[in-house]
């Protein structure tokens, strides 16, 4: 059944991003501006602090609200994520709130029993399920693996169909401001699923230098994560992503993007060439971080 609607009530209104400084929230900051709409950015940093974990930011950022993209950061799988986005979820409804357009992860049992809070809350909603980030090899975790030449993940050789974040952005803004995609879940992913063997190969093409992957046994990322210093929540969700998420579950191709935008999904390749331009896997470890 298509339970699309036509009718956009957040014409009007302030458009509140969460995680407004992250991979996915500060794209769709941007782009919501581009378009001339009302943005509030909220985050622990930013100049209208929110914390997941500090409910009392919560109503100051909700103030004048009538849509909201909600990335929790650093992942619906993390042990009470539920709980958050079911108060949040009540708060911005008691609040005005009209819309939310949640960024969801594929195959996370957690995170789709946060997807159906947001179903449940009695207001529009869109739902942006997507796969890993190609991004996370050029501004995430894993960038400092690719700058030192190796990608060492318990992974083996199972594909996954990497989405670009700009391509998320697009279509959550496009969730935000347009007529009908309330009522959608969005599952989107590239346009072809790529081994990380070959997701080396694609970024060492794209370089000039040699990046491998090496699959190392889950204790191996295990310890080594530990004595990285991580975070306790962000070492959790890289052992649950690569113990839990890449055992073949996702191996397979969705059209969200084509759907939500009547395009394509943008390609490793393109954003691997991008990337290259930009000199960002030629620079120092030292340099990135600064």
């Amino acid at each position: 059944m298509n339970n699309k609607t036509n009718i956009n009530k957040t014409a009007e209104g302030i458009t509140l991003v969460l995680g407004g400084t992250g991979k996915t929230g500060r794209r769709v900051a941007e782009k919501l501006q581009a378009r001339g709409v009302e943005t509030r950015i909220a985050s622990r940093s930013a100049d209208l602090p929110f914390d997941w974990n500090d409910r009392s930011t919560w109503s100051e950022a909700l103030a004048g609200v009538t849509a909201a993209y909600v990335a929790y950061a650093p992942d619906l799988a993390i042990p009470g994520a539920t709980d958050a986005i079911r108060a949040f979820a009540e708060k911005a409804v008691a609040q005005g709130v009209q819309r939310l357009v949640l960024l969801s992860g594929r195959g996370e049992e957690e995170a789709q029993a946060c997807e159906r809070i947001i179903q449940e809350a009695g207001i529009e909603w869109t739902v942006v399920r997507a796969s890993w980030f190609m991004q996370n090899f050029s501004e995430g975790e894993f960038l400092g693996m690719v700058l030192g030449g190796a990608i060492t993940l318990p992974a083996a050789d199972v594909p996954e169909p990497f989405i670009d974040v700009n391509d998320i952005a697009d279509v959550a803004v496009a969730a935000l401001t347009e007529e009908g995609h309330a009522y959608e879940i969005y599952e989107v992913t590239g346009p072809r699923m790529l081994t990380f063997t070959e997701l080396a190969q694609e970024i060492s093409s794209a370089a000039g230098r040699e990046v491998q992957f090496i699959d190392i046994p889950n204790e191996a990322f295990t310890a080594a994560i530990a004595e990285s210093g991580a975070p306790d929540d962000v070492a959790w969700l890289l052992n649950y992503l690569c113990e839990t998420v890449l055992d073949g579950r996702n191996a397979y191709l969705s059209d969200g993007v084509q759907r939500a935008l009547g395009r394509e999904p943008i390609d490793f390749a393109d954003y691997a060439g991008r990337i290259a331009a930009r000199g960002i896997w030629r620079a120092a470890v030292n340099e990135v971080a600064a």
